[in-house]
């Protein structure tokens, strides 16, 4: 499997605004657990370590980009 990176979702702006809502009345380190929990709930429903691990290496590179 490959990791897609064209758009994929029905209503994205809907997704974000829901993690926004479950994010912003959170602590920090509460904020990141659960965005965490998120990831690994969705790693294990992608199942791919490979798909996994190109995903991790792009977000790494966009974070580092935006440095």
């Amino acid at each position: 499997m490959q990791l897609k990176l064209e758009p994929n979702l029905e209503d994205p702006d809907a997704i974000y605004e829901k993690l926004i809502a479950m994010l912003e009345s959170q602590e920090p380190n509460m904020a990141m657990r659960l965005c965490a929990r998120l990831v690994l709930l969705l790693a294990n429903h992608v199942g791919d370590k490979g798909v996994i691990d190109e995903a991790i290496d792009r977000a790494a590179q966009l974070t580092d980009a935006q440095k």
